[in-house]
């Protein structure tokens, strides 16, 4: 289901203005991913990038090039687990947002 441009609206003034939503944003993505919900996850990852960062400095950063990171986060996207944590790391780092694993019982 395509996401109106006012929500999107909505997430970035929110992201922007409140680190614990973009904290708990990522955070999101990856629980997602963990619980096998790959097609969720890369909505929200996809929500994320264009809330924070964007594209274009995301590819900078991590040197894949944009039309790659797009199809990757895309709805039939599937990326390698290398440019997955290679996009993380470098959201991490791009927006101070620090994620943690620990294990529950």
């Amino acid at each position: 289901m395509p996401l109106t441009r006012d929500f999107k609206d909505s997430i970035k003034t929110r992201a922007d203005a409140d680190p614990a939503f973009r904290a708990a944003l990522l955070s999101e993505v990856v629980d997602l991913f963990l619980a096998g919900d790959v097609a969720t996850g890369r909505a929200v990852l996809r929500d994320y990038i264009n809330a924070t960062v964007g594209f274009a400095a995301l590819a900078e950063i991590t040197g894949i090039p944009v039309k790659s990171l797009m199809r990757m986060v895309g709805t039939t996207g599937n990326p390698r687990a290398e440019n997955l944590f290679a996009i993380l790391g470098a959201l991490q780092r791009a927006t101070g947002v620090q994620l943690s694993v620990r294990a529950a019982a």
